[in-house]
């Protein structure tokens, strides 16, 4: 125990046995055990098993989006599996009570309370590890020495954890990010799945597997919700919570992480600066943006912005798009970049929520079907632009630099009755040999010809729901 200690050592085992009470009941707290698991969680614990393998599972992800929970879970699966409960230890290092800790020094903390021997054969938890100084080091030096105790970490500053785990946990860390949720989740998470069901549609001339609405009516209006409110379980299931969406999302995701998290990893000074630039950004997500344009707009220095685009992404607060030409090449110079909120409910947290008829919904549609697709690694996605025309939604194929597909984001059913008017599509699929391409509507599903070139139809709610259905399906099948 470290003799810097001014926190008598009774104490901190008290608080150690308040948080791990499944030593004497034998079960996780009720408030968790009544919540809904996130579907992503039959992909984590998969992980936190495996112990052939000498690593510990990082956990990163956004705040809020559940990862605490996810723990508790995991330990409710490990009890239910037949793991001893006084073999699995929670610790959230950001209570202040452990600051003059080490990991070590709460471990032999644990195993005094319990008087155990030895961590053999032991679940570890530390939820919030970045507020621990030098953690990774800290925790490689564990996993090295307890080659039979498995560790899982979980922390909110998604750009210090993805650094420092890929930096010095090499070989020794399994990063897993948990992401906001994606409209499936959504779905599932309000025991609405009775508004869906399995079908196909009709894509490149064959007919494929599709989840399609049995009341589109009824999906859109849960859309709708979803793109106000959806990207936050708690903020999902509280109708309190959505009524006052600025003190709740504002202060606990977004202000902790302009004015606490990046400030402190990387420095920043003027952080009401970066707070009023993101706060630009969120309004006019889905944009196409310059630096130059950015320049003037914000008052802010073309490196400076570009060194804010950077944080806000590594926090996983925005995502950047960048620009090809007609047939998917980039551009040499950077000039002009599209510019996404990672999900559409920080825009109404910011501002106020969104009507089905309002200028904004366009956008906010566009970015939430990009969020749906950020949950997918190592894709090219990108943008269409040239001289006379824009697709939204480009993917490149990485070996041969060509693309994979386009598709326009629209909330509009106006181009099923008048296809011929998508003609910034048909040039694209002309010039690229495409025969077939996917579009967007409010409530039309359905195949329109063109030339030789079919367009799939799709009302934009089950479009967002379909990607990711098939992403959890794709991610399974890589774990597996």
């Amino acid at each position: 125990m470290s003799k810097s200690s001014v926190i008598p050592v009774h104490k901190i085992i008290e608080r150690l046995q308040f948080e791990n009470p499944w030593w004497v009941t034998k079960e996780i707290p009720l408030v968790y055990k009544e919540m809904s698991k996130r579907l992503y969680f039959d992909l984590f614990y998969p992980f936190v098993k495996e112990t052939d393998i000498r690593r510990a599972v990082v956990l990163m992800g956004p705040r809020r989006v559940g990862k605490t929970v996810m723990m508790f879970h995991t330990i409710d699966q490990l009890i239910n599996d037949g793991v001893n409960p006084q073999r699995i230890f929670f610790v959230g290092i950001d209570n202040p009570i452990y600051v003059q800790l080490s990991l070590q020094d709460i471990l032999d903390l644990c195993l005094e309370s319990l008087q155990l021997k030895d961590l053999s054969g032991t679940y570890i938890f530390f939820d919030e590890i970045q507020y621990l100084k030098d953690w990774e080091r800290h925790l490689k030096v564990l996993v090295d020495t307890y080659p039979d105790t498995k560790f899982i970490v979980s922390g909110s500053a998604a750009a210090a954890l993805k650094w420092h785990s890929t930096e010095s946990g090499a070989g020794r860390f399994t990063d897993f990010m948990l992401p906001p949720l994606t409209f499936q989740e959504f779905i599932h998470l309000k025991d609405k799945n009775h508004l869906i069901a399995q079908g196909q549609i009709e894509y490149d001339r064959n007919p494929i597997p599709y989840w399609l609405p049995l009341s589109i009516d009824e999906l859109n209006a849960e859309f709708q919700k979803y793109l106000n409110y959806g990207g936050y379980p708690e903020v999902v299931l509280s109708e309190k919570i959505q009524s006052d969406m600025g003190r709740y999302v504002k202060s606990d995701i977004v202000d902790k992480v302009l004015l606490r998290d990046l400030p402190s990893l990387y420095g920043i000074k003027d952080v009401q600066e970066l707070n009023r630039f993101f706060t630009y950004i969120a309004y006019n997500t889905g944009n196409e943006f310059s630096y130059e344009v950015m320049s003037r707009d914000s008052g802010i220095q073309k490196d400076t912005l570009k060194k804010y685009l950077e944080y806000l992404e590594a926090a996983f607060l925005i995502k950047v798009l960048n620009k090809v030409d007609i047939n998917a090449k980039r551009l040499k110079r950077v000039t002009s970049f599209k510019v996404y909120l990672t999900n559409p409910s920080l825009r109404t947290a910011l501002f106020s929520p969104v009507k089905a008829t309002d200028d904004e919904m366009g956008n906010m549609v566009e970015t939430a079907i990009l969020s749906q697709w950020m949950h997918r690694e190592n894709l090219d996605l990108t943008y269409s632009r040239w001289k006379d025309g824009e697709v939204d939604l480009v993917l490149v194929d990485q070996q041969k630099f060509k693309p994979r597909w386009g598709v326009e984001i629209k909330w509009s059913n106006r181009y099923f009755e008048k296809p011929q008017e998508l003609s910034s599509l048909i040039q694209f699929c002309n010039s690229n040999s495409f025969k077939s391409s996917m579009v967007t509507s409010i409530d039309k599903l359905g195949v329109k010809q063109i030339g030789d070139i079919n367009f799939t139809f799709i009302p934009a709610s089950i479009y967002a729901y379909n990607i990711g259905e098939n992403t959890l399906k794709m991610k399974t099948k890589s774990y597996l």
